[in-house]
């Protein structure tokens, strides 16, 4: 299975519209947060069929209404502020902070930890634990990505797509 991994769209529908074009081919999609309005939300669940789910970031603002577009998208499952699912006999953690991140990965029960909010892509190893950070959809610091987590190997890869700028 391909698990499609994302964080921090703070409202940018178009660079999000980029990344789940990317994704088609995943089976699931694990987004860490920082949507910020319903109208990302509605956009999230549209533009991509699979489950999806989701976790609350920082800039996470109507919460009240962001549930209840979740709750109308049959594909999304909103679990607050952390998730822990399990996805084709992967035990995965999901949270938007790096510091619980690094905690629940140094306890060894995941096979896999994600995690955003620094905007850093990264992915690393601790002992049987692989810690991902897909970086930022928004592409603040010039880059969109993503990453995309392969349960039959229990490796993620970093997919970088450059930002889109206006011309005058």
């Amino acid at each position: 299975m391909r698990i499609a991994i994302i964080s921090d769209i703070h409202d940018h529908l178009e660079a999000l519209e980029r990344v789940l074009a990317q994704v088609q081919d995943c089976e699931a999609l694990l987004c860490l947060g920082d949507l910020c309005a319903p109208f990302t939300m509605r956009a999230l669940a549209k533009g991509f069929s699979g489950p999806i789910h989701v976790v609350w970031g920082n800039n996470d603002g109507d919460k009240l209404l962001l549930t209840q577009v979740a709750g109308r998208a049959d594909n999304v499952t909103l679990h607050g502020d952390f998730a822990f699912v399990t996805l084709s006999g992967r035990k995965i953690a999901m949270t938007h902070y790096p510091v619980l991140a690094r905690a629940l990965a140094a306890g060894q029960q995941y096979d896999l930890v994600c995690y955003g909010h620094d905007h850093e892509r990264a992915v690393s190893r601790q002992g049987r634990t692989l810690l991902v950070n897909p970086g930022e959809v928004m592409g603040r610091f010039g880059v969109s990505s993503h990453a995309v987590y392969d349960t039959d190997r229990g490796e993620a890869s970093l997919v970088e797509a450059p930002v889109q700028t206006m011309r005058s």
